[in-house]
This record gives structure tokens, C-alpha cells and sequence, in this order.
């Protein structure tokens, strides 16, 4: 039987009785308590997870609603909680602003009140750039968000080097903790390589796509080197082009070679492609 001095004792929506047998108004107590539960704790997993604020704020509420004792204020708790959440979740599926002349789509983030944390990019001085694992930037020349996928601009070889600038951060690499991998798109051509490299399975014949570019502009200064291409596929590791002394110090890459394509048509890239959020 329950007391009608319940608000004065233990707190109405802590009640074991079954809902059937509750008067309306703790009713309305038992039920808020159920759909908040299940609030909480299907945010924590699908959302909040993420937010350490909005999780800590979640978790403050749900206390504050436990020691409340009176119906009303407690569905008016749970009302409070979902529509901070609900506004919380648009602003996080804001897109970003335009960063110079390229859109920036979302899940793509340029800052903390756009997009998604996880799929950060950066917007310096009206240049979109995209920051590998060791802290090297590369310019962002297109996105596709349709496909996933973007495209940065390759480390430019040094002049009379052959040498790339990424060379003392070993060359592109991507944390494989965030969404991002390289393409199988990827034609990518190494310059000034030891011999070791023969025995990788590469192509360093003559016939190699990487004796056109020594031919032109800034592939002139690895003329001369022991050069190889291979195509980006998924046996190799999708997180990585490698650059270093003792291997091949300089590379270059192009997005979706065809066969017989001319020099002056190629497209001089390095395709990135995304997993989309969850």
C-alpha cells in the first residue's frame, strides 16, 4: 500500500509496486524514470560517449532526477534533458563553413562547433589542409563527399635533392585510429630508391610511368635514380607511403592513371577516402 506521505520518505519514483496498482500521478513518476533510463544509457553509448561535457551533464541530470520527489518536476526533467540533447545533436551535425573556395561537407571538421571531432581537417589562411599522423600538412585540392573521398596535393620533391619534403616525417602517414585510409586509385611513383626495393614486387623497368616524369619540371632532379611505380591496392598497408633514406627518398602520386594517358593529363594527387560516422 502506498503511503500518501511518500514525498516526505523515500522519493516517489523509486516505488517497486507494479504500474497497474500506482494512483496516476506516480505513475507518471515510474514511467519518466523507465524512458529517461533508457535515454541515458542509449546516449551514453550512441552519443555522449564522445562528449565528456554533454556526458557529465547527462549524468549530473540523472541524479538530480533520482532525489526528485514530485511527478511534475520530474517529467519536466525529462523533457529538459531530451531537447538539450536534441539541440546538441544538430549542432553536431552541422556542416562546416566554406574554406576559401572548397565547401567543407560534413562529417569533415574545421573546428569544434562543426562536424565531427574525428574527421578533422584544417582551414589555414583560406587553405584547407589535411594533417597526417606526424603532424605534416597537405593541401586539400577536392573533396567528393558523394564518394567519401578527397584529394591532397603530393609533398613537392626538393630541387637537385630528390628528395621529398615530407622525408623527415618518413612520408604520408595516417593514424589508423581515425576514419581515414588511402585509395586503391593511387598510382604512386618512387624516386632515388636503393636496391633493395627490386625486392619489392614494383615496377622499376624502363617502361615505368616514373622515367616520363624525370622528363619534366620537378621530376628533373631524379634522373638518373633507380625509380619504380606501383598501384595502391589493398594488399599492401592502406595507412602509408613510405619516404626514407636507405629506401626511395622521393615519390610522387597520380589519381586514376589510365593506361597510354599522356603526361600533361594526368591527375597529380593523393586520393584519401573516409569511413562514414556511424
Amino acid at each position: 500500500m502506498l503511503r500518501e506521505d511518500i514525498y516526505r520518505g523515500r522519493p516517489a519514483c523509486r516505488v517497486s509496486q507494479p504500474l497497474q496498482t500506482l494512483p496516476p500521478k506516480y505513475r507518471i513518476c515510474k514511467v519518466a524514470n523507465v524512458s529517461l533510463k533508457i535515454l541515458f544509457f542509449g546516449c551514453h553509448f550512441l552519443y555522449i560517449n564522445k562528449h565528456p561535457v554533454l556526458r557529465l551533464f547527462i549524468a549530473q541530470l540523472y541524479s538530480l532526477f533520482l532525489s526528485l520527489s514530485n511527478p511534475e518536476l520530474l517529467t519536466m526533467v525529462h523533457v529538459v534533458v531530451f531537447l538539450f540533447i536534441l539541440v546538441t545533436q544538430v549542432s553536431a551535425y552541422r556542416p562546416c563553413p566554406k574554406c576559401g573556395k572548397i565547401k567543407v561537407p560534413y562529417p569533415l571538421s574545421t573546428g569544434e562547433n562543426c562536424g565531427d571531432p574525428r574527421y578533422r581537417i584544417y582551414c589555414n589562411n583560406g587553405a584547407l589542409e589535411f594533417m597526417s599522423a606526424s603532424g605534416f600538412y597537405y593541401k586539400i585540392l577536392s573533396i567528393n563527399p558523394k564518394a567519401n573521398k578527397l584529394i591532397i596535393k603530393p609533398p613537392l620533391i626538393q630541387e637537385n635533392t630528390c628528395y621529398s619534403s615530407d622525408l623527415d616525417q618518413g612520408g604520408l602517414m595516417l593514424d589508423e585510429n581515425l576514419p581515414f585510409n588511402i585509395s586503391t586509385r593511387n598510382t604512386v611513383m618512387l624516386f632515388n630508391c636503393s636496391d633493395n626495393i627490386l625486392l619489392s614486387p614494383l615496377n622499376c623497368s624502363s617502361s615505368s610511368f616514373c622515367r616520363e616524369f624525370e622528363e619534366v619540371g620537378e621530376g628533373c632532379g631524379c634522373k638518373g635514380t633507380l625509380c619504380c611505380h606501383f598501384l595502391k591496392d589493398s594488399s599492401m598497408t592502406s595507412h602509408r607511403i613510405r619516404a626514407r633514406l636507405g629506401g626511395c627518398t622521393a615519390y610522387t602520386c597520380v589519381v586514376d592513371k589510365q593506361p597510354d594517358e599522356p603526361l600533361e593529363s594526368w591527375n597529380f594527387g593523393i586520393e584519401l577516402q573516409w569511413l562514414p560516422p556511424f
